[in-house]
This record gives structure tokens, C-alpha cells and sequence, in this order.
């Protein structure tokens, strides 16, 4: 039987299915249409961006770091250009140390290099290029740009490398520069100059390269880099030049640092001068010296082993962090405060036995059968410990620290240097803040009787004495003091000054100020400062100090070179000159030099001979090594051995390149000693006096502390 189709259903069907085509069409191409929409209007911005991405690299260009000089014009930091191999470990291709053995086959890699770079891609947090050598010869240059082809990810930039061109000299003023780590790169980042630091490989790491590392570093540039498939430069699109770091002009001069670090040799300790007038440092010395130079690529194992086991402590920035008890230096200001406070007049006397009886306790006098009468010219002209135990039980713990706070001791001086140390100058506060327990917390009365020559728990820095003694020799003007004179622009050469005004004024009476002062040049005429600065040509003041390193027995003797080198006493001078009207005041102390006068105050000739003359020691005079520019060819026969530090060149103008580097206390006190040394014929010696005969001290010690006796007016000393 014939089956019958039926026509409509099918003709159904049909429209159905081309619906559904149609429909399913229309569906893909809207999506597609849609998709053409959101890339090409909706995101092309975006999308435009990351193709220009691929094509173009935006490479940042470091700033020319800026130059510290002295004030009289001489260079102590420094750039210069050079050739150097670098290693981008995203970029390579192979095994990196079949890559090393490869390369050594055209430039001279030892293993050091190899360990350098190891280490510096631990600690490296970014992907770009990293040097395996520094400083290549113009030879090895041209041997690798032969065969760059088989060595993708490595490359020879032209970079900038830092350089102390007087190596070891005033390195604690200066400081260094090293490679960013990861702390220092976490500090970057969070901070608001993250930016600036783009393409930034070093940063100052110690002394003024560190506090004005902001001002040194300058500004970043950018520049757009059109670059092929393979990221090799194809042509620059366009250039923001950098702004160079502005130069730093010190207020030290590097003579005089010279004369005062020959003057030490070998020994230890720390120097400052100040010119009171201004707050100019003018010499900054912590003893020994390191050489900057070794830090700035990253230091050897062995040298710094070296640096960091020494008993000498190479690296502390002992007129910066180093606190002693100042000895016999304090005695100035404690005869100061006397009269300012109104505790002694200038011409009241005591009769000295030789000791101070406080209790039960003795406190002894350098010169064991005293000083006989003793009025304040002579208890600071002849270091009079007897005279200052009882000033200071009589002054009082707190009154002592509220007059001498405002000389800087125990206080931050504020100085242009990271990490100052406070130091300590006690008072009852201080004691009941430092310990929990109640009993520790009072304060002993007897405690203070020490206090009064420079010992117990008084402990200032170098810095600290010499910015106090600038003071008093500036009639109580303080004057902050500073490293840094001026900021100078590289390129327009203009200078800011960088000196502050007043900072405050001790309301200081002229007249006992220049009683002081008189006192203090009587040290120098007739005192433990008279034989070393025998046939001055000029006038100075000064005091010597010793601050106890161990307790010893009262019959042995902390300065005498009998004992045992580490044990001795450190020696302190403080001084200035001229006394009518002072230009440079100091602080010494020689750390384990016995007595002030036979150690520190020798030192302070020379450097005040120097400043004040001009004559340098006979025996050594340095010349200053000049800054000759040189091409990048000039430099290219060193190694990498020299530790250099290097950072993109740029074309700007500021630093042209240069040659490369070539290659504490015990609780017995003490003063300063009481020796007998040359008087001067040209010069007169106030009259004191007679001396009493020498007393010895009861067997049961309960007396009574001296009494004040009726005043004396010595010839020659003004009231």
C-alpha cells in the first residue's frame, strides 16, 4: 500500500530547523560581534598598552651620585666610568655555571666572583642584571662582543662606580656605599621614594653617605626603548634625563684630619674640633680607620673577619658611640657651676690633705699629701681632687645634671650622623627609672662624691666633650654641631648653607666664664698641659683627664707603662685656642694612654700648630692626591679585585670620571696626675699661698669634710 506524505508537516519541519539554524547563527555571530566590541572599543586602551609593552621597554637611567668634598675643596668621594660584565638570571639559556665556565674562556672570572654573584642573586628581590666581573679591559671587551651571540642573558654596560680616593682617611666621616639587600629593598618599598630608586643597585650604608643618602642620590630619569622580538634595543622613543645628586661641602678639613690620625699611629681612641663660633666640625677622628673602598662591591670573608675580630674594633665610630667617663675634663664645668650657682666664689680656699673623708669612706687625691690650700684657679690649673669631692657633696646629684645637660653631656648633639649615642649623666631620676627594685632605686649620697672628677657613672662621647667645651669658650652660645657647611648644585654651582642659627644661650656671666677660661690656660702654663705645649706661639687653655679602665690597688698606678697595656687609664685632653678669642676647640682621648698629658695632650699640639700656623709634623706631610678625569678606555686595565661600586652612566656632566683607587670605670676614682712638668720663663704664674705641711689621713676615717677656710686673693687672678 502506497504510503501518503504529508507535505505540510514536512515543509513544518523545514521552517523549524532553519529557525534553529538562523537563530544559532545569529547567536554565534552576536558573540562574536561582541567580542569585537569589548576588544577592540570597550579595552582597547588596556590592551593597546600591554602591546606597546612588548615592543617598548621603559628602561630607567640612575642618577650621577653627588661628590663629598672637604672645605677646602678636596675630594673624598667620587665617581668614575667603567666596563662591566653582567649576568640576568631570567634571561639565560643554561646551566649558569657551564654559562660561568664558558665566560672565563674570554674575561678572567676566579672563584670569588663566582661567589659574589651567588650571593648576590640570594639576596637580589629584583630580575634584572647582576655583575659577574667589574671593570673590564678594553681586551676582554672585545673578546666577549665577538661572541655575545652565544650568550643570551649576558651583556657589557657601561656603569658608574663610587671611589674614596684617600682611602682609609676620615673614613668614619664619610662612611661607604654597597649593594641594596633585601632589608634595605623592603625599607625602599615602603617608603615614598620607591620610585626614585628604580634601577638603583647601591645606597650609602654608613656615615654621611648614609644621612644624606637622599640628597647624594639624586633623581631618576626614564627612557622609552623601542626593542625587538628577541628584547634588543631597537631605537630610543624618548628620554626624561636624571638629575644629579648635589655634592656635599664638609666643614672638616682634611689637613688637619691628617696631622691629628698620624699623630695617633697605632694607638687607639677618638678627636674632635669644633670652631665654636659657627659648630663647624673640623675634624672628626675615631682610630683606627678602615678602608671604605672594601665595602662598596661587598667585602671578602677574610678581611672582614679581619675588621670584625680585631681587638681594636676597626668599625665602631668611637667620638660618635664611644662613652667613657671623662675624668679630670669635667672639672671646668663643675668649677663653672660653682660660680654660676653660687656654691664657691672664685678666691675661697680649702686646705686639701690629700683625701676626703665622706662617712666611712675615703675618697684620696691624686697627690697623696695634697695640695695644701687651694683655692679655684689652682684646683683646676693643678687637678685638685679633693676640692671637687667636696663641691660635689655639696652640689648635690641633680644640681650637678640639670647645669651640666645643658652643655650636651649625656644629650644627643644632634650632629649630622646616624646612631649618636646618648651617653649618661645621672641623676636621681635616671635612677629610679633604670632599676625595678626599690632598693636599687635610691640614690647612694656617696655616689656623688665621684661624679664630681669625672668618674662614677658619668660616661659622654668624644663628641659630647668637645661640643661642651665649645660652649663654654662661646660664652654659653651653642652652636649645633655639624659636618655638612654646604649642599652644592652640580650643575648651576649655586651653594645653600647648611649651618644652623643659635640653637640656644646659656645666660652665662661673662666674667666667670673668662675665670674658666684663665683656669684652664692656667693647665697649659703651669699644669699637666705645660710640657707638651712647651713654646706654643700662641695661647691655649685646656684640661687633663683620665678615666679609669679597671680598679687597681691604691699602690699601683692606672697610667704608669708598667701595667699592662689594656689596663692602663684612658687619657683625655679638652682644649682651645686662642684663650682672648678662641677659633677651634677639641676633645681627646687615647684610649689606654695612661695620663692625659703624656698621651692626648702632645696630639692636640700638633693639631692646633697645624690649624693655627699652618706647620704640619716634619716627619710626615701627605699630599693631597688630585682628581684627574679619564676617559672609560683610562680605567679599563684594573679587575674587580679593587671592590668598586657601579651604577648606570648617564650623559649628564656633573662628575666626570676619575682614575680607579690604586691599588669602664671602677668605683675608686682617679684624676688626672699631678706631675711636676717645665714652666715657660716668658710666662707669669699667679701667686697662691703657702702650703701646708702634708697631713696623713685619721687610721679610723670619720672626719669631717675640709672646711672652707677664709678667702685668698692670688696675685694675678681677677675676681
Amino acid at each position: 500500500m502506497t504510503e501518503l506524505k504529508n507535505t505540510e508537516r514536512e515543509l513544518y519541519l523545514f521552517r523549524v530547523r532553519l529557525f534553529v539554524i538562523g537563530l544559532l547563527a545569529l547567536v554565534c555571530f552576536s558573540i562574536l560581534l561582541g567580542r569585537y566590541v569589548w576588544l577592540q572599543i570597550i579595552k582597547h586602551d588596556t590592551y593597546a598598552t600591554k602591546a606597546n609593552e612588548n615592543r617598548i621597554s621603559v628602561v630607567p637611567i640612575v642618577p650621577n651620585r653627588g661628590l663629598i668634598l672637604d672645605r677646602n675643596g678636596v675630594i673624598l668621594a667620587r665617581n668614575y666610568s667603567a666596563y662591566t660584565l653582567e649576568i640576568t638570571p631570567s634571561k639565560i639559556t643554561q646551566d649558569l655555571d657551564s654559562l660561568i665556565d664558558d665566560l672565563a674562556e674570554l674575561v678572567d672570572i676566579q672563584p670569588k666572583h663566582r661567589k659574589r654573584l651567588r650571593k648576590l642573586m640570594e639576596e637580589s628581590k629584583s630580575f634584572g642584571s647582576l655583575p659577574i666581573r667589574t671593570r673590564l679591559s678594553d681586551e676582554e671587551v672585545a673578546r666577549f662582543t665577538a661572541q655575545r651571540f652565544r650568550f643570551p642573558g649576558v651583556d657589557v654596560q657601561a656603569r658608574l662606580f663610587r671611589q674614596y680616593p684617600l682611602g682609609d682617611v676620615a673614613s668614619h666621616v664619610i662612611g661607604y656605599i654597597g649593594r641594596i639587600n633585601k632589608r634595605d629593598a623592603d625599607l625602599i618599598e615602603d617608603s615614598e621614594d620607591a620610585p626614585n630608586y628604580k634601577g638603583t643597585n647601591y645606597i650609602g650604608k654608613e656615615g654621611l653617605e648614609k644621612s644624606y643618602e637622599k640628597i647624594l642620590h639624586g633623581t631618576t630619569g626614564f627612557e622609552e626603548v623601542e626593542v625587538s622580538a628577541g628584547g634588543r634595543p631597537v631605537r630610543t622613543l624618548s628620554r626624561n634625563l636624571p638629575t644629579s645628586g648635589k655634592n656635599l661641602i664638609l666643614s672638616v678639613d682634611i689637613e688637619l684630619q691628617k696631622v691629628v690620625e698620624e699623630a695617633f699611629g697605632d694607638r687607639r681612641g677618638a678627636f674632635v674640633a669644633i670652631q665654636p663660633e659657627t659648630g663647624d666640625v673640623l675634624s672628626f677622628v675615631s682610630m683606627p680607620t678602615f678602608d671604605p673602598n672594601l665595602f662598596v662591591e661587598g667585602i671578602d670573608q677574610q678581611s672582614w673577619n679581619e675588621l670584625n675580630t680585631s681587638e681594636d674594633i676597626p668599625l665602631l665610630n668611637r667620638p660618635l658611640t664611644g662613652a667613657y667617663p671623662p675624668g679630670s675634663t669635667f672639672k671646668p664645668f663643675m668649677a663653672l657651676a660653682a660660680l654660676e650657682l653660687g656654691k664657691r666664689t672664685m678666691t675661697q680656699a680649702i686646705s686639701d690633705p690629700g683625701f676626703f673623708a665622706f662617712g666611712n669612706k675615703i675618697f684620696r687625691d691624686d697627690k697623696p699629701g695634697g695640695h695644701g690650700f687651694v683655692d679655684m684657679y689652682r684646683a683646676v690649673a693643678l687637678s685638685c681632687d679633693t676640692y671637687f669631692y667636696q663641691l660635689a657633696n655639696e652640689m648635690g646629684v641633680d644640681t650637678m645634671h640639670d647645669f651640666m645637660a645643658q652643655f650636651g653631656m649625656g644629650q644627643i648633639t644632634g650632629i649630622d650622623l646616624d646612631n649618636e649615642r646618648k651617653g649618661l649623666l645621672p641623676s636621681t631620676a635616671w635612677k629610679r627609672a633604670a632599676f625595678k627594685k626599690p632598693a636599687n632605686q635610691r640614690w647612694i649620697p656617696g655616689d656623688t662624691i665621684s661624679l664630681g672628677i669625672g668618674q662614677g657613672q658619668n660616661t659622654f662621647t668624644p663628641l659630647q666633650m668637645a661640643y661642651a667645651t665649645a660652649i663654654l669658650v662661646n660664652n654659653g652660645v651653642v652652636m649645633k654641631p655639624h659636618l655638612v657647611k654646604q649642599i652644592e648644585d652640580p650643575q648651576t654651582k649655586q651653594r645653600s648653607l647648611t649651618v644652623p642659627k643659635e640653637s640656644y644661650r646659656i645666660p652665662l656671666k661673662p666674667e666667670n666664664v673668662e675665670f674658666i677660661k684663665n683656669a684652664m690656660g692656667g693647665v697649659v702654663r703651669e699644669g699637666t698641659g705645660a710640657r707638651a705645649f712647651a713654646g706654643a706661639e700662641y695661647t691655649s687653655g685646656g684640661k687633663t683627664g683620665t678615666a679609669q679602665v679597671i680598679a687597681m690597688k691604691k699602690t699601683e698606678k692606672h697610667g704608669t707603662k708598667h701595667a699592662v697595656e689594656r689596663f692602663r687609664d684612658h687619657s683625655w685632653y679638652i682644649a682651645f685656642a686662642p684663650i682672648d678669642k678662641p677659633k677651634i676647640a677639641v676633645a681627646i682621648i687615647v684610649e689606654n694612654g695612661g695620663y692625659g698629658s703624656e698621651s692626648a695632650a702632645p696630639i692636640v699640639r700638633k693639631a692646633f700648630d697645624y690649624y693655627l700656623l699652618g706647620k704640619r709634623p716634619a716627619e710626615k706631610a701627605t699630599p693631597v692626591q688630585p682628581a684627574v678625569g679619564n676617559e672609560i678606555e683610562d680605567i679599563s686595565h684594573t679587575h674587580a679585585d679593587d671592590n668598586p661600586v657601579a651604577e648606570s652612566v648617564n650623559t649628564q656632566v656633573n662628575n666626570a670620571p676619575v682614575n680607579p683607587p690604586a691599588t669602664t670605670p671602677s668605683a675608686t676614682p682617679a684624676s688626672s696626675q699631678g706631675q711636676t712638668p717645665a714652666k715657660l720663663p716668658t710666662q707669669t704664674q699667679p701667686k697662691v699661698p703657702p702650703q701646708v705641711p702634708p697631713q696623713v689621713p685619721p687610721q679610723v676615717p670619720a672626719q669631717a669634710p675640709a672646711k672652707i677656710v677664709t678667702e685668698v686673693k692670688p696675685a694675678g687672678v681677677k675676681k
